[in-house]
């Protein structure tokens, strides 16, 4: 994408294509425009952006929902911006009632992203990989699917329902309302953190023909399954949404440790991205090229 240029329009479109494609589409999670930037260095066909990571860095509290529509969707359109490749993003609960749900499709569609997920948690929300979590009643959830449908402007933007039902009613539970949402209109079904593999293959066998959403979250309830296992069982999309923003955090508290003891980061370097890389990977080059252009004629 060149410099001061708006997101491209065919995310959804592409996306779509990537769905639809042999094997996973894989989407590392990103918070904020630079982590999304270096996604799509690293060769992903797509990004996503983290609820978690997101409100982690803005506020540097929990994924408690704590960020209002407006911040979430700001984030989002930054870091759109700055990739050409597809931005799937968090839209939590959708942020109240159906007539919420459709200024959020939206703002989101607006803003670049090319896909959300929206989830049947009682407001405020968790993070999926919390315990407390309490859910909707079914219908209060395809209503919101239903207005989602109707409120998108571009066919082709994609729609996630993610069913964090599994922690509250079980896993019978949670497939019965993945179906229901999945009737009400949902591109993706997205069932949250099961916690055996067993379970896992339970979820892909109740819809072989239904895209289906991986959840990778390091460490957290559900088993860290091979790609392989992932691309068999027919999964079409896998997030791995905060390994990201721990590696940046393990990283600073490296150099903070270092400088701490030593008066100098002298001995942390060694793992820094040098001065010159960093400003490539900003487009310092493209910058400088077109303040030249406009000023030297």
């Amino acid at each position: 994408m060149g410099i001061f240029e708006s997101p491209s329009t065919r995310g959804p479109a592409r996306l779509r294509e990537l769905l639809a494609g042999p094997g996973p589409v894989l989407a590392p999670g990103a918070y904020d425009a630079l982590s999304a930037r270096l996604v799509e260095a690293a060769g992903f066909d797509a990004a996503y952006m983290t609820g978690f990571g997101t409100t982690a860095t803005l506020l540097g509290m929990p994924d408690v929902g704590l960020l209002t529509a407006t911040e979430m969707i700001g984030n989002a359109a930054r870091m759109a911006r700055a990739i050409d490749v597809p931005l799937i993003s968090d839209a939590d609960t959708g942020y109240g009632n159906v007539i919420n749900v459709v200024r959020t499709v939206q703002e989101f569609e607006r803003a670049g992203v090319a896909a959300i997920h929206l989830e049947d948690q009682v407001a405020p929300k968790r993070c999926g990989h919390m315990s407390g979590k309490q859910v909707v009643a079914v219908s209060e959830m395809t209503e919101k699917l239903q207005a989602a449908v109707a409120a998108r402007q571009d066919p082709d933007f994609v729609l996630i329902a993610r069913t964090d039902a599994r922690a509250v009613e079980g896993l019978d539970a949670a497939i019965e309302r993945a179906g229901a949402y999945r009737d009400a209109g949902a591109d993706v079904l997205f069932v949250e953190a099961p916690q055996s593999e067993d379970e896992i293959v339970a979820v892909a066998e109740a819809f072989p023909d239904a895209p289906l959403l991986f959840n990778w979250v390091e460490r957290g309830m559900t088993p860290m399954l091979p790609l392989e296992r992932i691309a068999e069982l027919g999964f079409a999309l896998v997030l791995f949404p905060v390994a990201t923003l721990f590696s940046a955090t393990a990283g600073m508290q490296r150099y903070l440790g270092e400088l701490r003891r030593a008066g100098t980061p002298l001995g942390a370097l060694d793992d820094a991205t040098p001065f010159d890389d960093f400003t490539d990977l900003v487009h310092l080059p493209e910058v400088r090229a077109f303040e030249t252009r406009i000023t030297e004629g």
